[in-house]
């Protein structure tokens, strides 16, 4: 794409077969680093809290495929086909008002998991500091903000370029995410071989069904929260098939192989920041090469993740017409602010953020799944996306569709009803199910009953464009 193209990008508007010239080498490297995040070790700590290392691998893969595989049915056939974002395809199922939903949780879901790696990027910053002899203890939570602070700058200044910056960052982050995570990996697989054997998890319930479903649910739960970032990647690949196999790879593959670093050094020595434990493995060089790794993959997820809301931000109706650096600000600050101001607190509430990624986005990935594929047949009228007012194809009732709130309350309450997301206190039958996949069922179920009883018959939503 050329640099003149980089404005066609930024506008929000559905891109033509002309304006993508990702390839499937490009998109498989953004969707790379975008995945292979410094949350990956706090996904790896999680489960390691429930299964053995042998378990947690097993469960880490099962989730990871199984989430990938219903975020692809969810976002890949609508935002590739036609160009659009993750945002602008909710807009048929939610209502022309009603998508504002999906806008909040992109942006509150993208703050978060941006603070995490933050966050995660200062306390390995500060930690190697210490290891030389740079900084005391006493100087962790200053070193994090300041971190968090100059981070933000950073990917503040790369993403002016639009695009290109995110194309550009990727391409070169690539080398240090591939290349120092498999040599972390294969340091610790080699030097704990023995300790993994008999490594036990610390929170392990009697019940090993249930902790083999809590592995796999915090690994299906990660995958659905690339919701956020997913449209705003794919909708740059020609064609929905050549956006399949990098995403099952390159997303569904990577992430869980990297967590496994987590899961092992959780295990083994109570701890899943690579900067720490790679200073007792091989001293502070080990560790200043893990501080490079955990910078590569904290830089490129957070400009995918600003770039993406940006992008979302754009569809809110104030927002339409305010200068790309406006949309990044107000895209960053946010992250900014916990990175700088609670930092710890948010910090240690990763795993009810994790169940807010499930209480949410399973029953949204339902709803687009069951809108494209059993009521639509993949046929939408992208004009009639970009309008609104009264008479607009996707206006409902009053701009909102109550299959869509309906079916989200249902799927919402029923992942509640099966799990506590703070305390992770569950009931029958999650031990067997998860949690999300039922509120994903139950959401998609919902919603194409209320459509077919109560939105078709009056004639709302422009589904007789998919029985022509």
């Amino acid at each position: 794409m050329s640099s003149g193209d980089n404005s066609v990008a930024e506008s929000g508007w559905p891109l033509t077969a002309g304006d993508k010239s990702w390839s499937t080498r490009q998109l498989t490297v953004v969707l790379l680093v975008t995945a292979c995040g410094n949350w990956s070790y706090l996904i790896g700590q999680y489960v390691a809290f429930y299964l053995d290392f042998k378990m947690g691998v097993s469960a880490l893969i099962a989730g990871s495929m199984i989430g990938m595989l219903i975020l692809m049915l969810a976002v890949v056939p609508t935002s590739t086909k036609y160009g659009i974002d993750s945002i602008a395809a909710s807009k048929p199922q939610f209502g022309n008002r009603g998508w504002l939903i999906t806008v909040f949780l992109q942006y509150a879901s993208i703050i978060g998991w941006n603070a995490l790696l933050l966050v995660f990027f200062g306390k390995a910053v500060a930690q190697v500091a210490i290891t030389l002899g740079l900084a005391q203890p006493d100087h962790a939570l200053p070193t994090v903000r300041v971190v968090s602070a100059v981070t933000c700058c950073v990917v503040y200044i790369v993403l002016l370029r639009g695009l290109k910056g995110l194309e550009a960052a990727a391409n070169l982050l690539c080398v240090f995410v591939v290349g120092i995570g498999l040599w972390m990996l294969y340091q610790l697989l080699s030097g704990q071989a023995e300790a993994l054997v008999v490594a036990k998890p610390t929170m392990a319930s009697s019940n090993l069904s249930w902790n083999y479903v809590t592995g796999v649910e915090i690994s299906i739960v990660s995958l659905l929260g690339f919701w956020s970032y997913f449209g705003t990647i794919v909708r740059e690949a020609p064609t929905p098939s050549s956006s399949v196999l990098p995403s099952m790879l390159a997303m569904g593959l990577a992430l869980p192989l990297l967590s496994i670093v987590g899961l092992a050094a959780m295990l083994v020595l109570q701890v899943p920041d690579p900067t720490a434990w790679l200073v007792s493995l091989g001293g502070p060089l080990y560790g200043i090469i893990a501080l490079f790794f955990v910078m590569a993959a904290n830089l490129g997820p957070s400009l995918a993740g600003v770039y993406s809301t940006a992008i979302g931000l754009r569809r809110v109706p104030a927002l339409g017409g305010a200068p790309w650096r406006t949309l990044i600000l107000l895209s960053i600050v946010p992250v900014a602010a916990v990175g700088v101001l609670i930092p710890e607190e948010f910090f240690s509430s990763f795993g009810t953020f994790l169940a807010f990624i499930g209480v949410f986005f399973a029953p949204l990935c339902a709803i687009q799944i069951a809108d494209t594929f059993v009521l639509r047949r993949n046929t939408l009228n992208v004009r009639g996306v970009y309008q609104d007012g009264p008479g607009s194809p996707y206006e409902f009732w009053g701009g909102f569709n109550p299959a869509a709130l309906l079916a989200m309350a249902s799927g919402f309450s029923t992942y509640l009803y099966l799990l506590n997301p703070v305390t992770y206190a569950s009931r029958w039958p999650y031990e067997y199910t998860t949690a999300s996949l039922p509120a994903a069922l139950v959401a998609g179920v919902i919603f194409v009953v209320v459509t077919r009883i109560f939105v078709m018959p009056f004639g709302k939503g422009d589904y007789g464009r998919s029985q022509r």
